[in-house]
């Protein structure tokens, strides 16, 4: 990627590729990352830049799929402007109507960790992010230069959902959604999406950025039903 014409700081900023790995998402084929250095002095506003490059955060580490022989991992975004989103999409808005949601500070919560590790438990058993540690689980989902809020869905006192995002500049990035398996009926993760949406447009700004879609695997397939929405290849930002 160039970053001729980006500030200095984030035009010394190095990259590091990882060893070839076993790919998380795809079985029988290797992976590797491209990270930016970890030692580097990031903060939000570089993150943001970052972002319309097709990197994402996990913790702290800022990394793209860098696979030589794969491109299955798609980095996708909405479009805030115009969004009204399929008619499935609307049902589940009305669906979730009698939610509400409360922002949160990015720190350990027992009721937050205990609606994780259900929700793990029932759709990733036995996966690498299946912890009882909560400084790991904290360690995933938090970091000390980015503007993250805990958004809690909730009916009545009882939590359903909470959806960690970082806001960056001109955008809001989704990290991470966990919620009560037990209320598959909802499609409380479409559901936090649409909110995410309507959240950022009241904010005024123009993304939502949602990680990597990959076509091929089962458990990302609802992102690729969202329209609009945009795709980042060979270096640009296209409709999908």
């Amino acid at each position: 990627m160039s970053i001729s014409h980006r500030p200095t700081r984030l035009r010394q900023l190095a990259f590091f590729a990882s060893r070839p790995h076993p790919c998380p998402y795809l079985p029988e084929r290797e992976a590797i990352t491209l990270f930016a250095d970890p030692e580097a002095q990031l903060d939000n506003r570089m993150y943001g830049r970052l972002s319309e490059f097709g990197f994402r955060r996990s913790g702290q580490l800022v990394y793209r799929p860098a696979c030589p022989d794969c491109n299955a991992c798609i980095p996708v975004r909405i479009p805030v402007e115009g969004f009204v989103g399929r008619r499935a999409d609307r049902r589940t808005w009305r669906r979730n109507g009698d939610l509400t949601v409360t922002a949160a500070a990015p720190a350990y919560r027992e009721e937050h960790f205990a609606l994780y590790r259900k929700y793990l438990q029932s759709r990733h058993p036995g996966g690498s992010m299946d912890t009882d540690d909560p400084g790991q689980y904290l360690e995933f989902l938090t970091c000390s230069w980015s503007d993250t809020v805990f958004y809690e869905f909730r009916a009545g006192q009882r939590l359903l959902a909470v959806a960690v995002t970082d806001q960056v500049p001109g955008a809001l990035s989704a990290v991470y959604t966990f919620f009560d398996p037990e209320e598959a009926a909802r499609s409380l993760g479409s559901y936090a999406i649409l909110w995410q949406v309507a959240e950022a447009r009241r904010l005024g700004l123009g993304w939502v950025y949602l990680g990597y879609w990959i076509e091929e695997c089962r458990k990302m397939s609802y992102k690729g039903r969202i329209r609009p929405l945009q795709m980042f290849r060979h270096g640009q930002w296209i409709d999908l």
